[in-house]
């Protein structure tokens, strides 16, 4: 158990899972340097580096503290002089490659524009963004973020999204709503294809061959009558051509516009 009283993730996977006091501490910059012990030839940064770089390379499950404590040429009783152990590491790198994708600009997120349609342009670079920062970083698909510890890059994050918002006039719920909304679509389809990507690591086998291998059942299934939806469909149906990503973030957008109108036209009756 947690000194806080919550009881720590046996898979190293959860986050808010370990110390909460002790993360917060190491996010907020108030408690990096060791208190004893001669002068340390690490720091925090180094230590969060290597391991969103071992994560980046091998997956979540390589991130250990005796992995880390090889890959900067230390002992690993040094690195807990750093961060008490796994669970509070994984914080700390949520917090870093969130602070990625973020505008170097003070106020305003990358991408945002001075016209009365500064949201819709929000909504595709807060898309976008995320996207990316899920291809760099394919192990933040296999974190459970249910309780995330806040540092400062979650929180402008959070700030600059709904700075660039707030031109929907939507009630402080709903706008919330939009980010999960976003965000959820996003990690959806960023799932599906890293799933597909790992398949082809752990069998061996092409999308090709997969679907080549199922072909002659499908076209007897197709002949049969029994589906005739599927059967009529057109060749391109499932073309890797189709761009679902752009076609799922223009729905989206265009459901948004349809809220924003109903606020607008509830205000205008008041």
């Amino acid at each position: 158990m947690a000194k806080d009283g919550s009881t720590a993730a046996t898979d190293g996977t959860a986050t808010g899972s370990g110390d909460i006091a002790r993360s917060l501490e190491l996010l907020w910059g108030t408690g990096e340097r060791p208190s004893r012990g001669p002068k340390p030839g690490l720091t925090l940064d180094r230590i969060v580096t290597a391991a969103v770089a071992v994560a980046d390379a091998e997956g979540l499950a390589a991130v250990s503290m005796r992995r880390l404590s090889t890959e900067l040429g230390t002992g690993t009783m040094s690195l807990y002089r750093y961060v008490p152990g796994k669970a509070e590491l994984l914080d700390l790198m949520l917090d870093r490659v969130l602070g990625e994708p973020l505008s170097t600009e003070p106020d305003r997120p990358a991408g945002a524009h001075d016209g009365p349609d500064d949201w819709r342009a929000a909504v595709g670079t807060m898309a976008r963004s995320y996207r990316d920062n899920l291809r760099r970083h394919p192990w933040l698909l296999k974190i459970n973020q249910a309780r995330t510890v806040l540092g400062p890059s979650a929180l402008r994050g959070l700030e600059l999204s709904l700075t660039a918002l707030r031109s929907m006039g939507l009630r402080d719920p709903e706008l919330i709503g939009v980010i999960i909304t976003v965000n959820s679509f996003v990690e959806g389809l960023a799932r599906t294809q890293g799933d597909a990507a790992e398949a082809v690591a752990q069998t061996g086998l092409s999308d090709e061959e997969f679907w080549d291998s199922q072909r002659p059942y499908l076209e007897r299934a197709m002949l049969s009558g029994a589906y005739p939806m599927m059967a009529g469909m057109s060749e391109d149906t499932f073309s890797a051509d189709f761009d679902h990503f752009e076609f799922g973030l223009r729905r989206l957008v265009a459901g948004f516009e349809a809220l924003v109108a109903e606020r607008t036209a509830e205000r205008a009756a008041e």
